[in-house]
Formats: structure tokens, C-alpha cells, sequence
């Protein structure tokens, strides 16, 4: 079967109710801490997607079984030092960054050698970020110059550090607070900004972590070696796949959306602050927490008269994996749209702020970039006839979609190359475009 799409027909009113897949942060994160619980943890509605299924297949060669059972994960923990001794261990953790970074924390003290390995994408992101704080550990580590593949054969004699995020990489910050679950001591961590999942989850664990924030950074501590029970989960919803179709609805013409159990944490927000800013007006219903996560229902519809932003830069880490779909907003408002210090962007799984520029290029959108801050010029009048091709874009499954969303929204005759890519974070997309009403080859 060829693996693209055709698509050459604008999306039709639309007035739906869908749900989306879990959260993939919070599945990984789910996955490897059941490994490290006492006893067998069950986490309902896990993404069932690549990248997650890469961290089954990771516990699973470190000697933790687990068993589905319906729409319900079982996994057997054995403690924090539960992994079972094995030689020649290789973990493919494909396109995940997450997976590949935060698993390498919790190898700190595992004392056989084990290769970590990835797809093309994935080797050619710096992995030094973490492997040079996990080495002040006490772990033996190498790499390729920084980039995968990494060998690590860990150490019993771990010490605590006092570590400083200041990028805003949440991979970085949580393999650091992963590897020290493992280290006896107090470990300290200075973290700008970034995704909080792994310390909500700590709290909810009973963990011995205390988090201190302000307004650009957090202080976190916590105290290794103390083991911890298995639990029960039930992941909601990932904002980073609902963002599509929130765009989606916003760009079509008379419809409405409604997306069941969303988790909202302020710390991934950044979409919904920015597209209200647009005058987009994504309204939160149903609120609730749970285990720490706040989670809503998001209702949103078609808006014609989109206003320009000029965006705060620390808004950046809470909307990093969904600029691409925000650049399609501002191609559509009136007036222009700045952004600023995004060069965190063309780290991720292929060089998005590159990519994404080019695409809103080809469509016939001005932009001015001057090192990494941007401009685009909106048309509120854009309308595509021509054929567009997409290829050569990594098999970034966020760029993927985000030219589906386009060539939903703004017309043409459009043929988009790799189209399983979604499988890396988002299996559902089809199916859901489909419920809603979208048609393709």
C-alpha cells in the first residue's frame, strides 16, 4: 500500500463530540514508573502508539512482564532495583525522545552494559543534555559525540547532585529526577519552566519530593532510594493531538467541537492561552482534577476573524509540540503574528521552525525570520487551488498532520507522503478525521 494521502476536498460544516487518545507524556512516564513500583500497577486508556509501545518492549528486555487485559495495562513491578540482571541489552526506543531520555535515568544504577538506540530522527538530537548531569551521578556513560547510540552501564556507588535545567527540556529535567529515585541522598534541581508530569506523579506516589516554584523556575528536591507501592491510572486525553482538531475547527467553516477529557496542566496550556489570545475563545468545560492533572472538556468552533498575537516567550515551553498548527492560525489573522526564541523547535524530531516555515512559504504566506524569532503575514482571505506535494519532512508525524489540518481547511489538491508516521503518536487521527467528516485516499 502506498503510504501517502490524497486529499482534494475542503472539510464540511461539522457540529461533533470526539475523544482523543491519552496523554503520550504521561503514558511513557506511567509505563517506566510502573516498572520501578512494588507490586502490579494497572493504567488504564494508555496511548497505544509507537513510541509507548517502545517503552513496553524496554521493561520488558529489563526483566518487568505486564499483560493487557481489555482497555487495561498490567504491569509487575519489583522495586527500584527490580530490573533483572541481563548482558547485551538494546533499547530501540524509535522516534521518542522521552522514552530514550528518561530511560536512561533509571539506568543509572543498573551494572550491565545497555545500548540505546533510535531511528534516524531521533540519533540526530543531542542526548548530551542528559548524559552529561547523569554522569555526575556516577554512571559510565558514552556516546556518539552526544547523539545516540548511548551505552551506559550504571554504578552502586551513586551520589546526589545539585543539577540546573535551563533550557526548559522536561526530558531533561525528569531523566535527572529519575535517576535520582536511584541515588541515596538529596537531589536538588534548578528547572526552568517546562512540563510538570513527572513530579505530579512523584507527588502522588507519596515520593519524597518538594517543589518550590516562581516565575521562571522551579526548585525541586527529592530523596532517593526510598521504594514506593504500584498504582492505578487512568491517562486522559493528550492536548498535543486534540490540538489538531481544535485548529481544525477553528480554520473550517461553521463548526463546533467538542473534545471529552482533555488533561489542560498549565504547564502544556500554551495553546489554548495563545489561540484565545487570536480571539479564538476555546471554552473549558467539565473541570476536574485528577492525581494532580487538571482535565476538561474542550469546546471550541469556526472563528472568522482571527487577530494577529505577538506571543511572550515564556509562553514557548507550554506550546512547544503545537506551534506548527499555531503557525496555520496566524497564517489565516489578520495582521502580524511575532515569535519569539523558538530555536528550541528545530530540535525536536525534525527541524519544525525550518520546516514550518518553508510550508507556510509554499502556500503563499510571507514570513521574516531574524535568527530564531519570526514573523508570519496573515491572510484572512487564504484559499488554495493549486496542488501541493509534502514530502522530504523526516517522518515527523506533527508535520504530517498539521498538512492534513491545512489542506482540510484552506483547499488545494494535496498529496502528503508518510502517513504512518501518526503511528509515533496519534494511531487514532484517521479514524477520528473520519468521524468528523473528513474524506481522502
Amino acid at each position: 500500500m502506498t503510504n501517502l494521502i490524497l486529499i482534494n476536498k475542503k472539510i464540511k460544516p461539522f457540529k461533533k463530540k470526539i475523544s482523543i487518545s491519552g496523554d503520550k507524556s504521561i503514558s511513557i512516564r506511567c509505563v517506566l514508573l510502573a516498572s520501578q513500583a512494588i507490586g502490579r500497577s494497572k493504567i488504564t486508556n494508555l496511548l497505544e502508539s509507537e513510541d509507548v509501545i517502545n517503552a513496553l518492549k524496554a521493561i520488558k528486555k529489563l526483566g518487568i512482564n505486564f499483560k493487557k487485559v481489555k482497555n487495561n495495562y498490567f504491569i509487575n513491578g519489583l522495586g527500584l532495583n527490580g530490573f533483572k540482571p541481563n548482558k547485551n541489552i538494546v533499547i530501540n526506543a524509535g522516534n521518542s525522545g522521552t522514552l530514550a531520555r528518561l530511560i536512561i535515568g533509571l539506568l543509572v544504577d543498573y551494572k550491565h552494559k545497555v545500548k540505546i538506540i533510535g531511528d534516524k530522527s531521533l540519533s540526530r538530537r543531542d542526548f548530551s543534555r542528559v548524559t552529561e548531569p547523569l554522569k555526575t551521578f556516577g554512571a559510565n556513560i558514552s556516546s556518539r559525540d552526544g547523539k545516540l547510540p548511548v551505552i551506559i552501564s550504571g554504578s552502586e556507588f551513586l551520589r546526589p547532585i545539585n543539577y540546573v535545567e535551563n533550557i526548559g527540556s522536561a526530558q531533561c529535567k525528569s531523566s535527572v529526577i529519575f535517576a535520582a529515585l536511584k541515588t541515596p541522598g538529596k537531589t536538588n534541581i534548578k528547572a526552568k519552566k517546562s512540563r510538570n508530569h513527572t513530579e505530579i506523579l512523584l507527588k502522588n506516589l507519596k515520593l519524597p519530593i518538594t517543589i518550590t516554584t516562581n516565575k521562571n523556575y522551579d526548585l525541586i528536591s527529592l530523596n532517593g532510594q526510598n521504594n514506593f507501592d504500584s498504582f492505578s491510572y487512568n491517562v486522559p486525553g493528550d492536548i498535543s493531538s486534540a490540538s489538531f482538531f481544535l485548529v481544525l475547527t477553528i480554520l473550517a467553516n461553521n463548526s463546533e467541537l467538542i473534545i471529552k477529557n482533555v488533561n489542560v496542566n498549565l504547564s502544556r496550556f500554551g495553546i489554548i492561552k495563545i489561540l484565545n489570545k487570536m480571539n479564538c475563545n476555546i471554552i473549558l468545560k467539565n473541570k476536574k482534577k485528577y492525581k494532580g492533572e487538571t482535565v476538561a472538556d474542550l469546546y471550541v468552533k469556526s472563528v472568522k476573524n482571527i487577530k494577529s498575537i505577538s506571543c511572550p516567550a515564556n509562553w514557548n515551553s507550554s506550546a512547544i509540540d503545537e506551534y506548527l498548527v499555531i503557525f496555520l492560525v496566524a497564517a489565516r489573522a489578520k495582521g502580524i503574528s511575532s515569535f519569539k526564541k523558538l530555536s528550541e523547535l528545530n530540535k525536536k524530531e525534525s527541524p519544525r521552525l525550518d520546516i514550518g516555515l518553508k510550508f507556510l512559504n509554499s502556500i503563499g504566506i510571507k514570513t521574516k525570520r531574524i535568527g530564531d524569532n519570526i514573523k508570519i503575514y496573515g491572510n484572512p482571505n487564504l484559499k488554495l487551488e493549486n496542488q501541493y506535494v509534502i514530502k522530504d519532512f523526516m517522518k515527523d508525524h506533527r508535520v504530517f498532520m498539521m498538512s492534513c489540518v491545512a489542506a482540510l481547511t484552506f483547499g488545494g489538491k494535496w498529496k502528503i507522503y508518510n502517513k504512518d508516521s501518526v503511528n509515533t503518536s496519534f494511531p487514532k487521527f484517521f479514524k477520528i478525521l473520519k468521524k468528523i467528516g473528513a474524506r481522502f485516499i
